[in-house]
């Protein structure tokens, strides 16, 4: 995990001096760090075994992601070929990241086919990534609320 972690993190600031708003890929870098962070905290606190283990969620596509390994897998692989697509496609610093997509994937080519199931996959994960913040969060909140009533 923090192999991936430090590779992507790597990845996505090289792309942050490629493309512009280089922002974009930094809110992904943060995102992605501090919903993992959060969740494996709020993991410790609630005693969990793992922080893959969300079948209490009521969140459906949280449930789907950690509960269905191929599933996660597609996603977590497509953030990474975008990424890496990415990469291959920049040639200057000036470029915008939506001149560079749109125009990718208007022609017919196996790249513009593995943007666009990449680019899907990745949405969801980001997606995945807010729930996964936000479950978290609240889970770290509902611990100190009960924790308080304890005392």
């Amino acid at each position: 995990m923090v192999t991936d972690r430090i590779s992507t993190a790597c990845l996505l600031v090289v792309l942050s001096q490629v493309y512009k708003p280089g922002l974009v890929f930094l809110s992904l870098l943060a995102l992605d760090i501090a919903s993992h962070w959060l969740q494996m905290y709020s993991t410790f606190l609630m005693g969990k075994a793992s922080h893959k283990d969300v079948k209490d969620s009521s969140n459906w596509l949280f449930r789907l992601y950690y509960g269905n390994r191929m599933f996660m897998a597609y996603c977590c692989v497509s953030c990474e070929v975008l990424y890496l697509i990415l990469f291959y496609l920049s040639e200057n610093h000036t470029e915008k990241l939506t001149d560079v997509l749109a125009t990718n994937l208007q022609k017919i080519s196996i790249l513009s086919f593995l943007i666009a199931t990449s680019l899907v996959g990745c949405t969801i994960k980001q997606l995945t990534n807010v729930i996964q913040l936000k479950t978290a969060a609240d889970a770290c909140v509902l611990y100190d609320i009960d924790k308080k009533h304890k005392q």
